[in-house]
Formats: structure tokens, sequence, C-alpha cells
């Protein structure tokens, strides 16, 4: 299913899909995760309004639950998100979702953010930064953070070993990709992949990292819910 939202549809340079068919049943909600309140409004809405004001994005693709397009075009033009021009219903897994979205996207973009409206916390500095490692030949470029823990593989709740964390690093959304190389990743073999990077990876892209940030969490649970709510 599509649905036009009204935006103007011409071809940009840096097309963004926002991904928001998770069901969110950790949250305990009646609701997908996407229309969870944040701050009295639905989080979706975060993500939209910070990526509309983004001037590094020039359209917007939305990947929306099973049920709940029309909802998310009417958030949109709520914000006067101009730049939303599609809604597309999410699939079952999340690359599901992205390859749908992405199937919205013209063949003269040349660049495709892919973001999670569960971190709804997106930020112009972190795009910024994204942008500049496609410029020295990377196909990909994803924001990270440190991993503080000490990480135990465990099995059978019995520690089997401690793992090195060196050079170990947590990876966030948005990621950012040259459009021709995630089409051919997402056409690819898309099981058990958790980001679209992890797709690029495995057709043979190469992938860098910048800084990510702190407040890029994601929500999955009812206290990261309250923790993002307090920093808006």
């Amino acid at each position: 299913m599509r649905d036009a939202t009204g935006g103007s549809g011409d071809a940009g340079a840096t097309w963004a899909l926002i991904v928001a068919a998770g069901s969110g049943e950790r949250l305990g909600l009646d609701r997908p995760k996407a229309f969870a309140a944040l701050g009295g409004r639905p989080l979706l809405a975060e993500s939209l309004d910070r990526l509309e004001r983004c001037p590094l994005v020039d359209a917007i693709v939305v990947a929306a639950p099973p049920g709940w397009e029309e909802t998310s075009i009417l958030l949109a033009e709520e914000l006067a998100a101009s730049k939303v021009v599609a809604c597309v219903t999410g699939g079952p897994t999340r690359a599901d979702s992205v390859a749908a979205a992405l199937a919205e996207v013209p063949e003269e973009a040349l660049v495709v953010l892919v973001h999670d409206a569960a971190r709804p916390l997106v930020d112009d500095s972190v795009v910024e930064r994204l942008m500049g490692p496609l410029a020295e030949g990377f196909d990909g470029v994803v924001p990270a953070v440190a991993v503080p823990d000490t990480l135990k593989r465990v099995r059978d709740g019995v520690v089997r070993e401690t793992v090195d964390r060196e050079g170990l690093v947590a990876a966030q959304t948005p990621q950012v990709f040259l459009t021709h190389v995630l089409r051919r990743a997402v056409a690819g073999d898309r099981s058990g992949s958790t980001d679209c990077a992890t797709l690029v990876e495995r057709s043979g892209g190469r992938v860098a990292v910048v800084d990510g940030d702190p407040r890029l969490l994601k929500v999955t649970t009812p206290a990261d819910l309250a923790l993002v709510e307090s920093w808006l």
C-alpha cells in the first residue's frame, strides 16, 4: 500500500526513510511503538519534525505500522512536514520495511538515510557527521557509541566467555548509504539483519563509523520512554 501525502515528490539528493512499523509489545501499549506518547505527541512526530527541519534531507518516506498508514499521513500533515512524500506499509521485519520504503525513492537520488522512529532524538550534527565519509569513498556510514560494560557470552544461564570489548561499539541510527549500494544490499538476503549496515556489509560494501550520540537511545521499555522524555 502507498499513500501520497501531498509533498512535492521531486527527487532530491538525500532521501530519509523513517522505519516506524515496530509493534512495541515491550512497552505494554495497545498501539504500535511509533504512536507511544512522548512529550504530548506520538513518538514518530519527533523524528518527523527533526528530519523535516534538517537542511541535509530533501524528502522523507515513512514505513508505517500496518493499519496506521492514514494516521501517519495525518500526523505529517499536522506537523506541516512537506518533505514527506510517501507512506508505505511496513513489513514483518525491519529489513522488509526498509525495502518497501526504498521502492519509493527515485533512481536519481544519491543518498538514502535510514532512521528508526524508536530513536526520536535525531540531531542535525549527527547527520552532518554521517555525510562526510561518503565523499571519501565509503558505501555507508553509521553512528556508534562505545560499549562501557563488561560483556559476557551466556548459554543456559551460565557464563561461557567474557568478551574482549576492544574495538566493539554499539551502532545507532540514522545510517546513510549511497542509494545504489543500499538497493543492491536490500535485494539480497535480508534474513537475520538488525540494521541496514549489516546488509551492506554482506554485499561487500565498505561502512565507516562516526561518533554517535548517547541521546539517540532506542526506546524499547517504559523506562526508556521516560528517560527520552526527560531529555526533551
